[in-house]
């Protein structure tokens, strides 16, 4: 049995090694979201890489995830569950509301949201506010398969701006605002003020609805907390949903709800069906139960909203 175990060490020696030097040669992306904990991706081919005015790009190939789009050290999507996020995002304050007209999308440059968005046959226009051109651009061209053509719709009217001075200063009004930014860092760090959400509050319609997203809250709690005491002085209701998106890592994903219209949480099942029933295609993530459970917050998230964690 010596023998044994010695060719065995030899054997697993060998094994390490060959897969050190195999690994050596490989390429991998090192999300740095987090300072104490991390993930990396494989970049299998990377099929695009600039550094633009406002942040440090990066589009790449993965066997698993399909194509990856990554900003300034983060994986903002993924092909393979970039559905899960924009589903969400969009169609919950979509159907809720019902008849929602006009939407104001401030950021979301890959297009998903866009995409999402469009399927309401009620929605006569969307406004698009995006800081950084590039980002449209190179999704367009190197993942076309988020956007699939919305950018072409008669119904966009695309606005290359600061989304918060846009809400500042414009006339308009919406009937859902859907804020899909990056995290409260660098250029997505002032749509997550108090002055924003109240600009927003602002340009709404009356029983409009707001929604962003809000990062994951077992990592990034402090932005639930942040959320929740910027916006309640802005609007009647201020909560939160969730959803699960296997890219970013740390567990749910939150997504902000604020609103002045209290009757949205007593929209049922039925009606969401019958709203849904309307539109293109099929859900990949989206139902009406997963509508109504995903407000459903457990306990370890209540206790980053200030009075709700007793």
């Amino acid at each position: 049995m010596k023998g044994f175990f010695k060719h065995a060490s030899i054997f697993v020696f060998s094994s390490l090694f060959c897969a050190s030097a195999l690994q050596a040669q490989e390429q991998w992306y090192n999300e740095t979201l987090y300072p104490e904990w991390g993930q990396r991706i494989r970049m299998d081919e990377v099929i695009y890489e600039e550094k633009t005015e406002l942040q440090d790009l990066v589009i790449f190939e993965n066997a698993r995830f399909g194509r990856v789009l990554a900003l300034d050290g983060v994986i903002q999507l993924t092909e393979a569950d970039e559905y899960v996020y924009h589903e969400m995002l969009a169609h919950v304050p979509l159907l809720a509301h019902g008849n929602a007209r006009r939407v104001l999308i401030i950021g979301g440059g890959d297009g998903g949201m866009l995409r999402e968005v469009l399927r309401h046959p009620t929605v006569e226009t969307v406004v698009q506010v995006e800081i950084d051109p590039s980002v449209i651009e190179l999704s367009k061209k190197w993942i076309p398969n988020v956007s699939r053509g919305s950018f072409d719709d008669p119904r966009l009217q695309l606005i290359i701006a600061d989304g918060a001075k846009f809400v500042q200063e414009t006339d308009l009004r919406f009937d859902v605002i859907i804020c899909d930014s990056t995290d409260p860092i660098g250029p997505g760090e002032v749509l997550f003020t108090s002055e924003f959400y109240g600009n927003c509050k602002r340009i709404l319609n009356p029983k409009g609805i707001f929604v962003n997203q809000n990062g994951v809250p077992f990592l990034q709690g402090f932005e639930v907390t942040d959320t929740y005491n910027n916006r309640k002085d802005h609007f009647a209701v201020t909560t939160f949903y969730l959803a699960p998106v296997p890219t970013y890592a740390g567990g749910f994903m939150a997504f902000g709800w604020a609103t002045d219209c209290e009757d949205y949480a007593d929209v049922s099942q039925k009606v969401l069906q019958k709203r849904l029933s309307k539109i293109d295609g099929k859900m990949k993530y989206y139902t009406p139960k997963i509508h109504q459970a995903s407000f459903a917050l457990p306990p370890f998230i209540q206790e980053h909203i200030p009075g709700k964690g007793n």
